[in-house]
């Protein structure tokens, strides 16, 4: 039996058309989905995991239809992303759905499945330039755009691993 599911690391695409960007991933966490959902909803944590992250706000505790979260996020790249994150449904623990908005707009999903004693997290999201700097640097510089993006991914995985791996 072959077992291609990560146990770390992410297995993701990004795909980019115009300004718009799709990514679908999935990357594997040590910790049952119902402990895993407990430490993503530890918002007062997300800048000391992901030092990348400025100014990052919610209007209250967890992960609940409705809750916006805010924040910069500030890539490896010369260009900061000002984002605003409203979850419109929860469900406990194996599914967040939000509307981005902010230099970025579209929807984005996470859910979680348990899988060899821990949770395998996919990723899903579809996301457009939604300010005129952001769709000029998503033309003129599409590959620095695509790393910056591709890095930030994984850095907020491998921070979220450190956190709840043994």
């Amino acid at each position: 039996m072959v077992d291609n599911e990560p146990r770390a690391g992410i297995v993701g695409r990004s795909v980019w058309s115009g300004s718009v960007v799709h990514y679908t991933g999935e990357f594997w966490i040590a910790l049952p989905a119902a402990e895993f959902w407990q430490v993503i909803e530890d918002f007062e944590q997300y800048q000391e995991w992901w030092p990348w992250l400025d100014g990052f706000s919610s209007d209250q505790p967890g992960l609940v239809a409705g809750n916006v979260l805010q924040a910069t996020v500030v890539p490896p790249v010369p260009y900061r992303v000002r984002l605003s994150v409203r979850f419109e449904s929860c469900e406990r623990p194996s599914l967040a759905v939000a509307t981005i908005s902010g230099d970025l707009r579209g929807r984005a999903s996470l859910s979680f499945d348990e899988r060899r004693g821990g949770t395998r997290v996919r990723a899903d999201w579809t996301l457009d330039a939604a300010t005129t700097t952001m769709r000029i640097a998503a033309k003129v510089a599409r590959p620095l755009m695509r790393w910056g993006h591709d890095r930030v991914v994984e850095m907020a995985v491998a921070g979220i691993q450190r956190r709840v791996q043994p």
